[in-house]
């Protein structure tokens, strides 16, 4: 099972970086068959607060994985702008799990992903991204099938959760956000995230 998470200059490290910590415990605890991959334009970016990483795969190797995050960050809107970077991101929710965080809601309303059902984008980029086309609601996760979106940094937690209860059942969901979740608030922290993705499913 692969994973990739788009992540391209300016990116929001919390966006890529909380996802891909939170999904990578599976291939840990002895899930040899689990990868999860950062995907992006260029072998390596730079985030918008200067941390400079190297992508694991490229575009087009993402359109092939099972599950496609789309993160945020401050140069959205530029790819957005890109023909060659767009015309590379080809995905199909028949067969894929696709997610956005933030800003990258917008990269899914672009690629016509979205049609009319409720997508969640942060403060922000609201605008922009309602501009776009998406109907967003004032929540922190959506899921519709195959499609889910979610609004605001720490909701990176709720899309990683969505990805692990639909690709390795709620169980593992809820064992992932144990696991990370603060000391002493692990219960509270779990039925919160889980109340998010119970609803959707």
């Amino acid at each position: 099972m692969h994973i990739a998470i788009l992540t391209f200059d300016g990116f929001n490290e919390l966006d890529s970086l909380i996802a891909f910590g939170m999904l990578s415990r599976i291939s840990l605890i002895g899930d040899k068959d689990w990868r999860v991959s950062i995907a992006s334009p260029t072998p390596r970016v730079t985030s918008m607060n200067g941390l400079t990483i190297d992508a694991h795969i490229d575009l087009q190797q993402a359109c092939e994985a099972d599950a496609v995050l789309f993160g945020s960050g401050m140069k959205t809107r530029e790819v957005a702008d890109n023909p060659s970077i767009m015309a590379q991101l080809t995905f199909d929710p028949a067969r894929q799990l696709l997610g956005s965080q933030c800003s990258g809601t917008f990269l899914l309303a672009r690629l016509g992903l979205l049609g009319d059902a409720p997508a969640c984008t942060d403060t922000t980029s609201k605008p922009w991204v309602q501009a776009a086309g998406a109907n967003i609601i004032n929540q922190a996760f959506y899921a519709n099938g195959n499609i889910a979106t979610a609004g605001g940094c720490f909701s990176a937690q709720y899309l990683s959760a969505w990805v692990l209860a639909r690709l390795k059942g709620m169980e593992t969901a809820r064992e992932v956000l144990h696991y990370f979740a603060p000391v002493a608030e692990k219960d509270e922290y779990v039925a919160r995230g889980m109340a998010h993705i119970e609803a959707c499913l």
